[in-house]
């Protein structure tokens, strides 16, 4: 393997994930451990880890799990390198479908947080108006 591998608990501390969310993802063949130990423990590699991370940045997009793991699907597939050219351009046509629904949540969730944060200051000036004498 090469890796080097990983309990859960430090992946769960480098990708600031719970020990129950990344079970859950196994659980659900999100993200599966590379190994197990001989005492059953699971055990990640770097590899595993960044599908992590990719899945923890997804979630406040509101990428549903089919989503992850159909975005995870089509990536191992290009890294498999498809012969088929047909193959490799549905590949790539999904993947840019991915990354232009990023894009346009990413949009929304900024205008939410501009809302947010406008709110917040209104608030804010509420507040110093009824505190002051």
């Amino acid at each position: 393997m090469g890796d080097a591998l990983m309990r859960i608990g430090e992946v769960a501390e480098r990708t600031g994930l719970s020990l129950r969310t990344i079970r859950h993802y196994d659980d659900v063949g999100v993200v599966r451990p590379s190994a197990r130990s001989q005492g059953g423990f699971r055990l990640y590699t770097e590899a595993d880890v960044d599908r992590l991370l990719l899945i923890k940045r997804m979630k406040p997009l509101d990428f549903s799990l089919e989503e992850i793991k159909d975005l995870l699907s089509v990536l191992d597939e290009l890294d498999a390198s498809p012969d088929d050219e047909r193959t490799r351009a549905e590949l790539l046509r999904r993947l840019d479908e991915y990354y232009t629904s990023a894009a346009e949540r990413s949009a929304d969730l900024r205008k939410k947080l501009m809302a947010a944060e406008e709110f917040a200051e209104r608030l804010g000036e509420q507040r110093a108006h009824y505190r002051s004498p």
